[in-house]
């Protein structure tokens, strides 16, 4: 039997604390780095034992356009910045969940959340499987869609499942991940309104996001943990406000924490996987899945 064996098939009992890190960026990466660490360390002087960061929180938001130079941002992993954040998750006994900009070879990049444990290891990579391509949201010219699968990671408080920001609209991901026995699901994501649309479309834009991933919860039974950024990044004519709005919602769907839409802040909140096993056995949605029918969802699409 493998060493590991007992540890990721036991089911884990205890509750847990998770922060998010919600934060505006500047074009100053280290000072962005700095103010995550900040975050994460007033996170966990509030108790939390996992702590994630919100999508590519390095730098502002720079798939507004499409530059070759913007690759300059990107780095490898390990590297420098999972060299600062393994020592400090060392340092505060805490697992991070922390979205990269990865330099995986020459002309090879991915956008990538790592997770590393509490004591400093790197517990797995996430490579983000679904690239969008919208304005403003150039991401295929810089993300080579990710090839690791949907995976869970097991850290020393929690079980936890991993996907970004586009990822948060499919549910195929949601259901994959958290069948690996994720207590909760993770999404850094990077979101916004394009002003000239926001008082027409803003509010409807905002709910839908909200919605899906509560769904997600309720689907799987399970804690989602959305974690947005905010502020205003880019010129006039190609401006993003990002929403903020990072929540936490519980296995039934009921959100328990949320930021507001233009503020920093830290969210630090307990999650009980009592909860998921009582949300299980009285909905029991997992039981019902008729797994013999669903061989057809691997088509692009049925006529």
């Amino acid at each position: 039997m493998p060493a590991n064996s007992v540890k990721l098939g036991a089911l884990r009992d205890s509750a847990f604390r998770i922060g998010l890190v919600q934060m505006s960026c500047s074009a100053d990466s280290e000072a962005n780095l700095a103010k995550c660490c900040d975050g994460i360390r007033r996170a966990a002087s509030r108790g939390a034992e996992i702590v994630c960061t919100q999508e590519l929180f390095r730098s502002q938001y720079f798939c507004r356009e499409e530059d070759a130079r913007l690759f300059a941002l990107a780095e490898t992993i390990p590297g420098p910045t999972t060299e600062v954040l393994t020592s400090l998750a060392k340092e505060l006994r805490v697992a991070i969940v922390a979205s990269l900009f990865e330099k995986r070879a020459q002309g090879l990049y991915h956008n990538t959340a790592v997770t590393i444990d509490a004591d400093g290891t790197v517990a797995g990579l996430y490579r983000k499987m679904h690239i969008p391509d919208d304005p403003l949201f150039f991401e295929k010219f810089y993300f080579t869609p990710g090839d690791l699968g949907f995976q869970a990671f097991e850290t020393k408080y929690a079980r936890v499942g991993v996907l970004v920001c586009w990822d948060q609209w499919y549910p195929e991901g949601a259901r994959l991940t958290s069948l690996q026995g994720a207590n909760v699901l993770f999404y850094p994501t990077a979101i916004g309104w394009q002003p000239p649309e926001k008082a027409q479309y803003g509010a409807a834009q905002l709910d839908a996001w909200r919605t899906i991933q509560r769904a997600h919860a309720i689907a799987n039974g399970v804690y989602v943990a959305a974690v947005n950024r905010t502020g205003f990044e880019g010129p006039a004519d190609k401006c993003l406000e990002f929403w903020g709005s990072s929540f936490v919602a519980d296995p039934f769907g009921r959100l328990i924490a949320e930021a507001s839409t233009d503020k920093d802040e830290v969210l630090v909140v307990e999650c009980d996987p009592k909860v998921i096993d009582e949300t299980r056995k009285n909905w029991p949605f997992l039981r019902d899945r008729r797994i013999d029918a669903y061989g057809s969802i691997t088509e692009r699409w049925l006529a």
